[in-house]
């Protein structure tokens, strides 16, 4: 049995004075000492009292237990207590190297060596209600996103309040940090630890950080009090009583032969009852199963016998099924752009590599598919890696997702020594991956970026069943379906709990990536007639398939067939049109008659945007357009100067007809520039066409001269703006065969819109890194934008 005490004569004075300065009643004080009304009045009755609950009624008065307790012969040096700020300080200037060793660098993945994590820590942020406990609908989910007109968007979009990260721990004394794989749990603590050693963060507690994993797979399997011990007794902390130690050694990495060495058993307790400890329990979902149940046995103990400490634990969300009673849940919050941005720069900075940060940040900028993965902080260290290799991301982005994907499916444990738990021992890293392949293609094509849980369980279901040694049991599959998808999510972070019950792939960057793979590993590359590619380029027209293609070309073994296919369909969306057909065949006469050494198609592409520009969307189709590498040739920039000065002209117009006055800043500045494109017109048409200079001179001369007057201008703008117009317009005809007057229907327009981005989509998967034959790619190219007949 544990050594009882009871109070001395002079030590009993002493703590009835302080019990009557603190005015509480006795039942208040056995609350706060965790014992009952009984053991109070024992102890001031100076009846033995247990060891350990003598202490906490001294601690509780502010009493030196030592100096109450009647102790006997050779006990008075032992029972003495060194000031609790002294041993604070002894303690963290003890305790300083080990933290520094254990927390002041990180390594990850296939990095060479480590990284100062001061050098490039970013704060995360915190969000206080857990995203996979809201109880919203999927439509509330899809609030504000529109799949008809599909723009890329964020998943993990979240709407709730966050929190900076030093906030939430200062607000809460014990946390539960939930977070996906690689969230940056343990990266936290570290910092955690850091910033509390150095003074910075709660500078008056000793920090502790415990990899939870190591701790349980101890020798002796010791409870945290008696790690506790040992941890002391390992840093020279008071040592007084006899406390054998010895298992620890090799864990702390610290070379003894000492096995009795010795601590003082007050001073620990003495400062976990005051609590003066910062206590970091890391990685709570890497404990092995069988060590789990003892492990949390542990900490609930712990953590409810010294409630005044700091506690923080780390755990992957979905991983345990826990509830620690008196802990706060809150989730690590994925990167925001800033975030992002400043992880980059600070990575780059301490290679001594400025210039690639912000290539990184604009070439990230660029590739929104890309940028969604840097949202997680692992995911883009792994970014950080590849771009500080090569300068660039792949140009085959598959190869980029596969290894992000194995990163999380395998890599990221193996490389830090853990094993998991396999809830299905027949679903391999293969099976797991035409799992989610399967479930990916299924919901995409649903237009499902949101799912139930008992949607992706039946999934899961026709699945396993056909696995070796399935259950045939209907209940027992059921149970399977939901451990398997609960250790996706937890173990590999690929799906990820939006609102209760409500699924989604984590980013939809694999969303898409697993869909192309699914359609990959269902195809035949090389037929034409391929059921799976003749399905996939139905969706040719729709924005959302859009980076589907361009991942479904780049891991086929040839593309041929898919391209050849997705050129007669696009072919196909014009073909019934006439007019289009009509306006194609203007097109392809047009650039015909160019004498140019850029390609047919280069050439097609510039007239279809100049004909079709209005205002400043004319201005953005002809960015588009000069990006081809079309500008300096005489007769392309002479095209290119009137289309422009006929299109401020009928803005112009547009304007009278709108308001009938002009907005005089706005339209003046307008007008202004339609003379400069006149002019750069006239300038080009001396070298080419006579009479065609002459009638452009004709038009710059009926052009107000008193640019001053405003009242003047726009009198001459509402009385010959409609004539001079149309004057314009004739002449660019006759001479230059552009400026028609198409007059598309809207229908027509939409149609012409799909076509040219199908188009676009076309050229984009010829000029990635897909696998093509010389002579399919010399069709594609000879034909684009061309009629039908052509």
């Amino acid at each position: 049995m544990a050594r009882s005490l009871r109070a001395s004569e002079a030590g009993i004075k002493k703590a009835e004075e302080a019990f009557k300065l603190k005015g509480w009643t006795q039942d208040h004080l056995a609350g706060r000492a965790d014992c009952t009304r009984q053991v109070v009045i024992n102890f001031f009755a100076k009846r033995p009292v247990e060891k350990k609950l003598f202490q906490n009624i001294c601690s509780e008065l502010n009493l030196e237990w030592g100096e109450i307790a009647e102790l006997e012969p050779g006990e008075e040096e032992t029972g003495k207590t060194v000031d609790i700020n002294d041993l604070v300080k002894t303690a963290r200037e003890n305790i300083r190297d080990s933290i520094d060793k254990r927390c002041s660098t990180m390594r990850v993945l296939d990095m060479n060596q480590p990284i100062g994590l001061d050098d490039i820590y970013t704060s995360v942020n915190i969000l206080e209600k857990i995203t996979g406990r809201r109880r919203l609908e999927i439509a509330e989910l899809l609030q504000g996103l529109s799949i008809e007109n599909f723009e890329r968007f964020s998943l993990g979009d979240v709407r709730e309040k966050r929190v900076p990260d030093l906030d939430a721990v200062n607000k809460h004394s014990k946390l539960m940090i939930l977070g996906k794989p690689g969230a940056g749990k343990t990266t936290f603590l570290k910092y955690l630890a850091l910033q509390c050693i150095e003074g910075r963060f709660q500078a008056n507690h000793i920090p502790l950080f415990i990899t939870l994993k190591e701790f349980a797979e101890l020798p002796n399997q010791p409870n945290l009090l008696e790690y506790l011990i040992q941890l002391f007794a390992s840093l020279g902390i008071a040592p007084n009583t006899k406390i054998k130690t010895g298992f620890l050694a090799s864990f702390l990495n610290r070379t003894t032969t000492d096995t009795n060495q010795l601590v003082d058993l007050t001073a620990v307790e003495q400062l976990l009852n005051q609590g003066k400890l910062l206590i970091l329990l890391d990685g709570l979902d890497e404990v092995r199963e069988a060590d789990n149940k003892r492990v949390l046995s542990h900490i609930r103990d712990f953590t409810i016998q010294y409630h005044k400490n700091q506690f923080v634990i780390s755990c992957r969300i979905a991983a345990r099924e826990y509830t620690f009673e008196q802990f706060t849940e809150v989730e690590v919050a994925d990167f925001d752009e800033q975030q992002i941005h400043s992880f980059a720069q600070k990575w780059f900075k301490a290679k001594d590599d400025v210039i690639k940060a912000e290539r990184f940040t604009e070439k990230l900028k660029d590739d929104k598919p890309i940028q969604e993965l840097a949202t997680n902080p692992l995911l883009l260290t792994l970014l950080c890696l590849v771009f500080e290799e090569s300068g660039n991301f792949p140009s085959n982005r598959s190869e980029l997702y596969k290894e992000s994907l194995d990163v999380l499916l395998k890599k990221w444990d193996v490389k830090r020594n853990i094993e998991r738990d396999q809830v299905y021992k027949e679903l391999s890293l293969k099976r797991k991956e035409d799992l989610l392949s399967r479930i990916a293609l299924e919901t995409f094509k649903r237009g499902d970026y949101f799912f139930k849980q008992k949607e992706i369980e039946r999934e899961i279901t026709q699945y396993i069943q056909n696995l070796p040694n399935a259950s045939t049991n209907p209940e027992a599959l059921q149970l399977d379906s939901e451990a398997v998808l609960k250790s996706i999510e937890a173990q590999h972070g690929l799906f990820v709990e939006r609102a209760r019950s409500i699924y989604s792939f984590s980013h939809l960057t694999f969303h898409e990536y697993f869909t192309a793979r699914k359609l990959v590993t269902s195809a035949n590359p090389y037929a034409t007639n391929d059921k799976a590619l003749q399905a996939l380029t139905t969706h040719l027209t729709e924005k959302r398939w859009r980076e589907v293609f361009l991942l479904t070309v780049g891991m086929l073994d040839s593309a041929d067939a898919l391209l050849q296919l997705m050129k007669n369909t696009i072919d196909a969306l014009l073909e019934k049109d006439e007019k289009l057909q009509e306006f194609f065949a203007w097109v392809e006469q047009k650039s015909s008659s160019v004498e140019t050494s850029y390609k047919p198609a280069a050439v097609r592409s510039f007239y279809v945007y100049l004909a079709r520009g209005r205002g400043r969307a004319q201005d953005r189709a002809l960015n588009r357009a000069l990006n081809l590498a079309l500008y300096l040739n005489l007769a392309l920039d002479l095209d290119l100067a009137l289309n422009l000065a006929l299109n401020r002209a009928r803005a112009l117009n547009r304007a009278l007809n709108r308001a009938r006055a002009l907005n005089l800043v706005r339209d003046l500045a307008r007008a202004l520039n339609l003379a400069r494109d006149l002019a750069q017109a006239l300038n080009l048409a001396r070298d080419r066409n006579l009479k065609l200079q002459q009638l452009l001179q004709q038009l710059e001369n009926q052009l107000p001269k008193h640019k001053n007057d405003l009242e003047a201008y726009v009198s001459w703008w509402q009385a010959e703006s409609q004539a001079w117009t149309q004057q314009l317009r004739t002449v660019m005809i006759e001479y230059r065969n552009i400026g028609h007057d198409w007059q598309f229907s809207d229908s027509q327009k939409k149609l012409l819109i799909q076509y040219l981005d199908a188009n676009k989509l076309l050229v984009d998967c010829l000029n990635s890194d897909c696998y093509v034959s010389r002579k399919v790619r010399q069709e594609i190219e000879d034909t684009l934008l061309l009629p039908v007949k052509k």
